[in-house]
């Protein structure tokens, strides 16, 4: 059996208790606990977005065009931002980057580039410009539901071409 062990008068009057004594089993759960915690704090991040074979980002939410009052402004690429051209605004992807967004109501999709930074409104993905807004026939509710992905360099930007009649 364990011997207890014998408490000590202080020395002093202010000295501090003695600390309790880690044995090698706490010592061995205390890092078990922390390694338990670490790897919940690192894996909780953001959630990696769903992606095709050839690595190409995809995204689901809600997009928002803008226009009118921002036409002629700044854009974070150093351009100024046209309304009628086929450009939007991403929080994360390198500008420049070339995405396809499709509206999940009606099937639509349009090219855009990533031109700008933002969108600055809760649960909105992206930001398109009228034009973008106007071909994916969002310009009247403001907001839709889309996919947005990644596309090669060399793909045009503008509305997908429609072959038929």
């Amino acid at each position: 059996m364990r011997e207890k062990r014998k408490k000590t008068a202080p020395l002093f009057v202010n000295e501090p208790p003695v600390r309790f004594r880690w044995g090698r089993r706490h010592s061995v759960w205390s890092v078990a606990i922390a390694f338990a915690l670490a790897i919940v704090f690192f894996a909780s991040g953001r959630v990696t977005a769903p992606s095709r074979g050839d690595n190409a980002p995809i995204q689901r939410g809600l997009a928002s065009w803008y226009g009118r009052d921002f036409h002629g402004l700044q854009t974070a690429q150093g351009e100024p931002f046209n309304m009628n051209a086929y450009t939007a605004a991403h929080r994360s992807l390198p500008l420049g980057t070339r995405v396809r967004v499709r509206n999940l109501q009606n099937g639509r999709a349009v090219v855009v580039r990533i031109n700008d930074r933002g969108p600055y409104k809760r649960g909105v993905i992206i930001d398109l410009s009228r034009r973008a807004a106007g071909d994916l026939g969002m310009i009247r509710d403001g907001r839709a539901p889309v996919r947005v992905e990644v596309v090669p360099g060399g793909t045009r930007v503008g509305p997908r071409p429609s072959f038929g009649a």
